[in-house]
């Protein structure tokens, strides 16, 4: 599994660790949390799904890595917010299998959700923050799903 970096590219999920420690080790002692979101657009050809890894330095920054992946077009909006979710959460435990699991234990985690109070998503709020909540998970909806709606959106094209 690979992540993307805007400043160094192609990274593996070893990199990633590496990244996410050094940006950590990079500061005086600092407030931090982790951040999950994903989000997708569909094509008449495909539908390509981004899933955003954040380390948020609170009140001083943030890095953050993304990948993509492309699937048949999905055009039912319930099933695409379903998959995204999906997405998040088996990035979350994958990165927690490869080494995240003390991060993890040690800053919040949140998980960001493309959904929110206005527009047709309104009624997937209660079935989706219950599913990241009953797995262990802080999940944000609109507006405060920045990691889904705005870092992961910038790259779905």
């Amino acid at each position: 599994m690979h992540f993307f970096s805007p400043s160094k590219g192609k990274i593996s999920i070893q990199e990633l660790l590496t990244e996410l420690s050094l940006y950590i080790q990079d500061s005086s002692p600092s407030n931090y949390k982790i951040i999950i979101g994903t989000d997708s657009q569909t094509y008449k050809d495909k539908t390509i799904f981004v899933t955003a890894v954040i380390i948020q330095r609170l009140g001083k920054g943030a890095r953050f890595f993304y990948k993509k992946k492309k699937q048949k077009p999905i055009h039912d909006l319930r099933t695409r917010i379903y998959t995204e979710t999906e997405l998040s959460l088996k990035h979350l435990n994958s990165l927690k299998e490869k080494g995240l699991a003390n991060l993890f234990a040690k800053y919040p985690v949140e998980v960001h959700v493309d959904i929110g109070r206005n527009g047709d998503t309104r009624q997937l709020i209660h079935e989706v923050v219950g599913w990241v909540t009953a797995v262990g998970y802080t999940a944000k909806i609109k507006p405060d799903s920045f990691g889904a709606s705005s870092v992961a959106d910038k790259f779905t094209s």
